[in-house]
């Protein structure tokens, strides 16, 4: 038989408080962010920790509780199929949302037949060939 001094146990008590606790506080700051990105309605990348997966391109529909709602599609072969998935706010390791994307390399701008004159975008070149 075991003899636990009473100020270790009351430490290990307090210990796994503080961890619930500080655990607690996280899912409540993960549950406000993705209300936030579920009111916005962008597209977001999730990481589901416990099926240790991707879900890309998905749309969150719904949280409520702990469940949150996902809507995602993927494609196979020549199939495309559509996806809801509930998932728990526990799971979700990681959100990701693209916020910009510019084409690389040069390309050139489309300018509207019907845009005035003085609403075009000028072209550079051109307007060092007149210095």
């Amino acid at each position: 038989m075991t003899y636990n001094h009473p100020h270790q146990t009351n430490a290990l008590i307090w210990r796994f408080d503080l961890a619930s606790e500080l655990l607690r506080i996280k899912l409540k700051m993960l549950h406000r962010k993705i209300y936030q990105l579920c009111c916005d309605g962008r597209e977001v990348c999730i990481f589901l920790r416990d099926q240790q997966r991707w879900i890309e391109k998905a749309h969150i529909l719904d949280i409520e509780g702990d469940l949150v709602t996902l809507r995602y599609e993927t494609e196979e072969d020549d199939e495309v199929s559509s996806w809801e998935e509930i998932v728990r706010l526990e799971s979700i390791g990681s959100i990701s949302q693209k916020l910009a994307s510019v084409p690389r390399g040069y390309f050139e701008l489309q300018v509207s037949d019907e845009c005035p004159e003085a609403e075009q975008l000028r072209n550079p070149s051109t307007d060092s060939d007149r210095e």
